[in-house]
């Protein structure tokens, strides 16, 4: 496939926002059940990195409506939301967002009262509800994002649930380790916690990717060049493509990069998402020096860039065994 830029920043982006946004709920939790120090400048974390979250949110979706013919009927995408994934997630992002507003405001402007109390000292807070929905949503719009991907059954590469884990643990990576770098100026005693868990996902993703990787090397693919055109015999070769020049399928459906250059991308974003963000955090966590913990989230979201790529690259789409003689 050809990937195009729009969806990449899209998919990045909305990516990071997700999970910075689950790394902040998740030491606001933490420090509901004393697991953690509670935050006294509330606003300052919390509220500014709700807006740091809506901010990628908001860039993402910027960049998609780059990827649109007609921008301004790009609202009639939410039509199709009981069949389409795609209109799912153009549902799934705004109300995600609004959510993230409103969790930012309640820290923000110090409006968060207790709601009830469980037990003798657990006090349930506006935020703490109000978080939990934009959780829900995050999660979901994950998995709308995904499966956009993954229902493609005729695109193998794909159709797989590794496509969904992926863009979780690479989202939850990627906020965890902007969210690393964050504490360090927001909430300092927070700073290890995240780093830790940055690693920790970032491994995980490393994982669940070369899983990936691994799976897609070992395709067996269905389609073939007898059933692109119909004809069973077994030595069949292609001698031209029936035009001289390129159409809309050659351009979008087809990437025109060598073999040789996906092996490198693939190399290259395996370093840069998961090798370098790793020892950038080990050092940084150890020294506690914030443009060593900054660092490792610009190195990572440049390898993300490329793993994105990657994947809209790697998949063959059947149409190119009529296409591939020019």
């Amino acid at each position: 496939m050809h990937p195009a830029f729009s969806v990449i920043f899209l998919t990045t982006l909305i990516g990071v926002g997700q999970g910075l946004f689950l790394a902040l709920y998740t030491g606001e939790l933490y420090a509901v059940v004393k697991v953690l120090p509670a935050q006294v400048d509330s606003r300052a974390f919390y509220g500014g990195g709700s807006l740091l979250a809506l901010g990628l949110l908001a860039a993402g979706l910027l960049a998609s409506l780059f990827h649109l013919g007609r921008p301004e009927r790009g609202w009639r995408a939410a039509a199709q939301w009981r069949t389409s994934w795609l209109s799912r997630e153009v549902i799934a992002l705004p109300a995600f967002m609004a959510s993230v507003l409103l969790y930012g405001a309640v820290h923000s402007l110090g409006w968060n009262p207790v709601l009830l109390t469980l037990g003798e000292s657990i006090g349930v807070e506006l935020s703490l509800l109000a978080g939990a929905l934009a959780m829900l949503l995050a999660l979901a719009l994950f998995l709308c994002t995904g499966m956009i991907y993954a229902a493609i059954k005729f695109l193998q590469e794909w159709a797989s649930p590794l496509t969904v884990i992926n863009y979780l643990l690479l989202g939850a990576a990627s906020g965890f380790t902007l969210a690393t770098g964050f504490s360090f100026y927001t909430a300092p005693n927070l700073m290890r916690f995240y780093g830790i868990w940055a690693i920790v996902l970032t491994l995980a993703a490393l994982l669940s990717r070369s899983a990936s990787l691994w799976r897609n090397a070992r395709l067996q693919y269905r389609s073939s060049l007898q059933t692109a055109i119909g004809v069973r015999h077994p030595h069949i070769t292609q001698m031209a493509q029936g035009a001289m020049g390129g159409s809309f399928n050659t351009r979008e459906f087809f990437h025109g990069r060598s073999s040789r250059f996906l092996h490198w991308v693939k190399w290259l974003f395996l370093i840069l998402v998961f090798v370098v963000p790793v020892i950038l955090l080990a050092g940084g966590l150890q020294t506690g020096r914030a443009p060593i913990l900054l660092s490792a989230f610009l190195v990572q979201y440049i390898g993300l860039l490329a793993e994105r790529w990657f994947f809209f690259a790697q998949a063959r789409h059947p149409q190119n065994l009529y296409y591939q003689t020019v």
